[in-house]
């Protein structure tokens, strides 16, 4: 069965020092002629780089001819400005937000500004009113470490959608069937807006399992022997590759047609893996004049 080449989106997140700031660039560089459909520029916890996702954003928007999407949260803010963020960057040619709620800063718990949003609903409600062309939110495609009951990933996202937004973009997972099974739960239960499956290409397998155990991604355990084996042969980087491709094909061989790549702002990796997708660069990336 031929498979139709996919349209793919990354992520990256705001640098915090110089050679960071280096190594961001030189990923747009290698990232950029594989024709995404847009970028996304993340925040820190507890909004710790509002200022450095804003200035990014709107470089990445104003300097190369790239579709970014600004993430924007409800931590440690008011409403007013919140909202005035979004419409800076409404002014500054951003059209798209990825509306979070956001995680506070040492893994507290969630607790809202006494002038803010109190979830992701709201903020989606009230970025709707606005010029913001496209809002996306996040989905959880097994439960959320919060969920206080078994289809509460299911309702929060309805919400979401029926508050304005226009897509979502999953967490990632490692298991086709988890993703396959959410949005068939998620058709059921009315949803029709895209919902794009997030890809985490692992870098390091060690760091890739705690960041799991944190969002309520499960681990195949097939996975632990495989990237043992990988490890005393050398070839950890080959074996991640591999993974991701397949589970992309996977999703593929079910009618997926999009993923959004997590790159960690280390960029080869998810390169390979698009290459293997049969992505094929399509130009150099160029300053807009």
């Amino acid at each position: 069965m031929h498979l139709k080449t996919p349209k793919i989106s990354f992520e990256f997140f705001p640098p915090k020092s110089l050679q960071a700031s280096f190594n961001l660039w030189e990923s747009l560089k290698i990232l950029m002629p594989l024709a995404p459909q847009f970028v996304s520029v993340t925040y820190g916890a507890g909004g710790s780089t509002r200022r450095l996702t804003q200035e990014m954003t709107t470089t990445i928007r104003q300097k190369y001819n790239l579709d970014v999407a600004a993430h924007l949260t409800c931590v440690a803010a008011s409403k007013q400005d919140t909202l005035a963020l979004a419409e800076a960057y409404v002014a500054a040619g951003v059209r798209q937000i990825v509306a979070l709620r956001g995680d506070p800063p040492n893994g507290d718990k969630f607790s809202p500004h006494k002038d803010g949003f109190a979830s992701s609903v709201e903020l989606v409600e009230a970025l709707a009113k606005t010029g913001v062309e496209v809002i996306r939110v996040g989905a959880y495609p097994e439960l959320h470490p919060e969920a206080t009951y078994a289809d509460a990933n299911i309702d929060w996202l309805k919400r979401k959608i029926d508050a304005g937004a226009s897509s979502a973009i999953t967490q990632f997972f490692f298991d086709s069937e988890i993703f396959l099974r959410f949005r068939d739960r998620c058709v059921k239960a009315g949803i029709t807006a895209p919902i794009i499956p997030g890809i985490l290409p692992i870098e390091n397998w060690d760091n890739t399992k705690t960041f799991a155990a944190r969002c309520g991604a499960s681990i195949p355990a097939n996975l632990e022997a495989e990237f043992a084996m990988a490890k005393r042969n050398n070839v950890e980087d080959i074996l991640s590759v591999v993974v991701a491709t397949d589970l992309c094909v996977d999703l593929m061989e079910e009618g997926i047609d999009q993923f959004h790549f997590y790159t960690l702002n280390k960029p080869h990796m998810t390169r390979d893996v698009c290459l293997a997708l049969g992505i094929e660069p399509a130009s150099q990336l160029e300053l807009v004049a």
